[in-house]
This record gives structure tokens, C-alpha cells and sequence, in this order.
């Protein structure tokens, strides 16, 4: 093989690696503009800025409106597990995450609660390390 063979093969692969690149940006940018797969919430999906309180597959949890102090002042909202809050937060589009499920968004705390509940599938919820 000669250099000129050689070194057209490498172009021919660098320009191919570089077409894939580009359509793998694109796909990502695509992707991005679609947004989350869920419906944003409202500030009425917080079931009213009501507290609930409740058994849910053998656990208790509880959910309540909080105001201004510390990590709460952001969100609004504390949930708990067995008495022991799950730290959740709330993101631009009104979704919630929880630190459980920080990947996967849900419309209202109850929701996440629950959704925390069946991922921890019986564990107990461990404080977070200050």
C-alpha cells in the first residue's frame, strides 16, 4: 500500500467520524428542544398547598406547605418518609425531583414521595450528610 492509500483512508474515516459527530449534535439538540416527558405542575399540583398524610405500600408519608427558612424558602414543600424528610427540590418548569430520583421528574411531591417509596423498595431513608 502506498502513503497516498493510507493517508486517503484516514480522511475518508476522519470525514466519516465527523459526519457521525455532527448527527449525534443534531439528535442531541433535537432532544433538547422536546423538553421533559412530563407535564409541567402548577402551583395547584402541590394538591392545593394542602398537607397530606397518608400509608403508602406499609410506609408513612407526608407531605406539607413550609415557608421561608433554609432549603424550604426555595421549594415551599416538605415531604416525609417514616418521619424523615426526603430533600426534594423544585425546577423551573414546576416538576419536582428528589434526591432518591434526581433523573426522573414528577408533576406533584405526592407523586415523588410515592415514586421514592417504591425505589427504596422497603431500605430505610437516610438523612443526608451536612
Amino acid at each position: 500500500m502506498s502513503e497516498d492509500t493510507t493517508t486517503e483512508i484516514t480522511r475518508r474515516r476522519m470525514l466519516q467520524g465527523a459526519v457521525v459527530a455532527t448527527a449525534v449534535a443534531a439528535g442531541t439538540v433535537v432532544l433538547g428542544l422536546t423538553g421533559p416527558t412530563v407535564t409541567p405542575a402548577s402551583g395547584a399540583d402541590t394538591e392545593g398547598g394542602e398537607s397530606f398524610d397518608e400509608v403508602f405500600r406499609g410506609r408513612r408519608i407526608q407531605g406539607m406547605p413550609m415557608s421561608g427558612d433554609g432549603h424550604h424558602a426555595m421549594s415551599g414543600y416538605m415531604v416525609l418518609i417514616d418521619g424523615r424528610e426526603l430533600h426534594m427540590m423544585r425546577n423551573a418548569d414546576g416538576t419536582w425531583i428528589s434526591v432518591i430520583n434526581h433523573y426522573q421528574t414528577f408533576t406533584t411531591p405526592r407523586a415523588l414521595v410515592r415514586a421514592a417509596v417504591n425505589s427504596l423498595d422497603g431500605a430505610d431513608l437516610v438523612p443526608l450528610a451536612a
